[in-house]
């Protein structure tokens, strides 16, 4: 009798595929993949069971992942290179791409995205646009989802004054360019209004997944930062989205520390 409960046990637990969670980190404006890395939330991340997985560089192909010698771990933590001044419609369907593969090497799994600033936003766009499947969790860090002044005015800066205009790009420098070069996303990250992107993407139906929000806290323990208001970053004030939101306040500025590594996973425990 023993030995058929132990052949039925077997049977049962072979049968059964073993499911993981795989994290997808997505940066913000003029970032890359490797900016998970410059700030120490990857190393973080891998000391606490969550494996560096691969990385997703960009190519005339589409995305190309290169894998690393974690590829077997339990817990996965993958990356993504975007085009981070393209508008946030082109980033989401780049992203679209990325996670297709993604679900190819893990279609038992589900997936966890987590975006940084115009990364949150980009990565809404493409569970909306793209009906996305396997998704677990989205997990925000200081997005603008209600918009964000500073897109206002990078527009101002950046519009043509006629010879002026010349002027400007060289005493503005590279950074100048950037902003330049980023215009058709800043157009994309004003705030609501009708007609614009945010406006349509904010009242569409997002699919029925865990959603959180990392806000940040100013010095003077007030929400938001230099770059994004706190009503903006938090999800709940999307009117698609009100009340489905956790939200988690983490006193720092706008941008990725390691410590945001410790508030993923403890938004990930708790969900």
């Amino acid at each position: 009798m023993k030995l058929t409960q132990l052949f039925i046990s077997f049977l049962l637990f072979t049968s059964i595929p073993v499911h993981a969670d795989v994290m997808l980190l997505i940066h913000g404006y003029l970032g890359n993949a490797n900016s998970w890395e410059k700030s120490g939330i990857n190393s973080e991340l891998h000391q606490q069971g969550w494996a560096r997985a691969g990385m997703f560089q960009g190519s005339p192909q589409g995305p190309q992942l290169f894998v690393t010698e974690n590829k077997n771990a339990k817990n996965q933590v993958y990356v993504a290179t975007l085009p981070s001044d393209a508008p946030v419609m082109v980033q989401a369907d780049v992203l679209k791409s990325t996670i297709d593969i993604l679900r190819q090497n893990h279609s038992n799994d589900k997936i966890i995205l987590v975006g940084h600033s115009a990364g949150g936003v980009v990565a809404r766009m493409a569970l909306v646009r793209h009906q996305l499947q396997n998704i677990k969790a989205l997990i925000t860090i200081a997005s603008p989802h209600i918009g964000t002044g500073r897109a206002d005015q990078a527009l101002d800066i950046t519009a043509n004054h006629g010879p002026f205009n010349m002027v400007k790009s060289f005493v503005g420098g590279s950074d100048y360019d950037a902003l330049k070069h980023s215009r058709g996303l800043m157009v994309d990250l004003r705030h609501p209004q009708p007609g614009n992107m945010l406006y349509w993407l904010n009242s569409q139906p997002h699919p029925g997944i865990h959603y959180a929000s990392i806000i940040r806290l100013n010095n003077d323990g007030a929400t938001g930062d230099y770059y994004v208001p706190g009503f903006s970053q938090n999800m709940n004030n999307v009117p698609a989205l009100q009340g489905q939101s956790s939200t988690y306040a983490t006193p720092t500025n706008h941008f990725l520390t390691r410590q945001d590594a410790n508030t993923i996973l403890s938004i990930i425990d708790h969900f």
